[in-house]
């Protein structure tokens, strides 16, 4: 994170931070990041300027530190449901229906995305790494390649963008032709879609 930011997170009181990042995914979801102001943030969430930038210290570590706990809750949320299930294929169609239902539930987070996360420099950051949310994708991977199930030509980093790409240009195009589906609903189809070109040939 910036070094800007004087003071860890973990001091702020629960309550604010919850206000301050609720009014970063009011405001960025609606506008594009240049086009917003701490100010505002500060002002939405009925805290001090002051407050803001003595937890964040910039407008960019703000952003990303919110975006960082939208999705570590994506994260705990799949660890969750994962637990006690033996099925390899329908682990992994979990995995990625619970990535639909999130944005399903939080077009906000979607939102903002879109108009906000400037990957080049969000790149930069140790939040875009998302180390618990990619580290389910990866341990899923790793247990259908061990079992035999995956092709095994295809490198890991591969998969990743296969399902997480799928995933992210669906969810965009339902933000842009108006949310007027469900996201969840057509998951066993996509994933279907998906699991044909990642599962082991029949002939290998």
């Amino acid at each position: 994170m910036n070094s800007k930011a004087n003071k860890p997170l973990n001091e702020m009181e629960p309550s604010t931070r919850a206000r301050i990042e609720q009014a970063v995914l009011y405001t960025f979801s609606g506008r594009e990041f240049h086009k917003v102001s701490l100010i505002e943030i500060a002002r939405e969430a009925n805290v001090s300027l002051q407050t803001i930038y003595k937890y964040y210290g910039d407008k960019e570590t703000l952003l990303f530190s919110s975006l960082d706990t939208w999705l570590s809750r994506l994260a705990k949320r799949m660890i969750d449901h994962l637990q006690g299930m033996e099925d390899f294929k329908e682990k992994f169609r979990k995995v990625f229906w619970l990535a639909l239902e999130f944005y399903e539930k939080n077009p906000e987070v979607a939102q903002l995305l879109m108009s906000s996360v400037y990957l080049n420099t969000w790149r930069k950051t140790d939040t875009f790494r998302q180390p618990e949310l990619f580290n389910v994708f990866i341990r899923v991977i790793n247990e259908g390649k061990a079992k035999g199930v995956l092709d095994p030509e295809l490198d890991e980093k591969m998969i990743i963008d296969f399902v997480i790409g799928t995933a992210s240009r669906n969810v965009t195009m339902w933000i842009i032709r108006g949310e007027d589906y469900s996201l969840t609903g057509i998951a066993n189809q996509l994933f279907e879609m998906i699991w044909r070109g990642i599962s082991k040939p029949a002939d290998v």
